[in-house]
């Protein structure tokens, strides 16, 4: 009973003073927070948790007058369709956001200069490809074999007293190649989900890996799992290059301040 009164217990907000309800709280390392003032932190401010409740009014001083520089914001350059980077050539800065209405969404204001580096991040996810047996049964390979997904992210490194990077995918949805990952039999022919033979190509199976399956075999998603590739240098300090959403990375260089 003791357990459910403290659950229950009202709890007030150390930053607003209001209460705050059953669902409400947010712990900070000395108090207690509300959901309301959770929300007007920094999306990419990631260590609730472990700070004080003086450091988070410090942050919420720093994001309303954030909210000034956002009024002031002039776009001259987009890139990006969901995840955008917003850039305001004539005074140096940016920002990234996949709000619609990002005046009202308050995104961090930086400038040009507070970038400190950036790279593309790829993460890579394996799933074994299997044969149904005569039994009907899934069998694995021998040697087994993969099909292989990748997602896209880039990570820009950030000079900022909250956060030191802004990580988001590129991608929609994972890069593959559609492939088949439960085959009728151990020598069934390659072919994509769409019931099309495969020809060829630099598709999610790797060397040495061949399979596929025929028309109307049903995927098998089980024993798939992701993993840090690499990382690729993109931006530099000082510097910044242009990123498209339809092509990738491209190399044009825009201006630094």
């Amino acid at each position: 009973m003791a357990l459910f009164g403290k659950l229950f217990e009202k709890k007030e907000c150390a930053i607003c003073g209001g209460e705050i309800g059953l669902l409400g709280n947010r712990k900070l390392e000395d108090g207690n927070c509300c959901k309301n003032c959770a929300a007007k932190l920094s999306p990419w401010f990631s260590d609730r948790r472990q700070s004080t409740v003086e450091e988070i009014k410090e942050q919420l001083a720093y994001r309303e007058t954030n909210q000034e520089k956002v009024a002031a914001f002039r776009v001259t350059r987009t890139l990006g369709e969901g995840m955008k980077v917003l850039l305001d050539e004539d005074d140096g800065r940016f920002m990234v956001t996949s709000a619609r209405n990002w005046q009202e969404a308050n995104p961090d204001v930086l400038s040009f200069s507070d970038v400190t580096g950036c790279k593309l991040d790829i993460d890579e996810s394996k799933t074994e490809i299997q044969y149904k047996d005569a039994e009907g049964k899934r069998q694995s390979f021998s040697p087994r074999r993969y099909a292989f997904s990748y997602d896209f992210y880039i990570v820009i490194n950030v000079n900022n007293p909250y956060f030191n990077e802004i990580r988001f995918k590129l991608n929609g949805s994972s890069v593959d190649n559609d492939e088949e990952t439960l085959l009728d039999g151990p020598d069934a022919q390659p072919c994509v989900k769409g019931g099309g033979l495969r020809t060829g190509g630099a598709g999610p199976i790797r060397p040495g890996m061949p399979g596929g399956s025929r028309p109307g075999a049903r995927p098998f998603m089980g024993g798939s799992r992701t993993m840090r590739m690499r990382s690729v240098p993109v931006w530099s300090t000082g510097s910044m290059r242009r990123w498209d959403a339809r092509s990738g990375m491209h190399c044009s260089r825009f201006g630094s301040r």
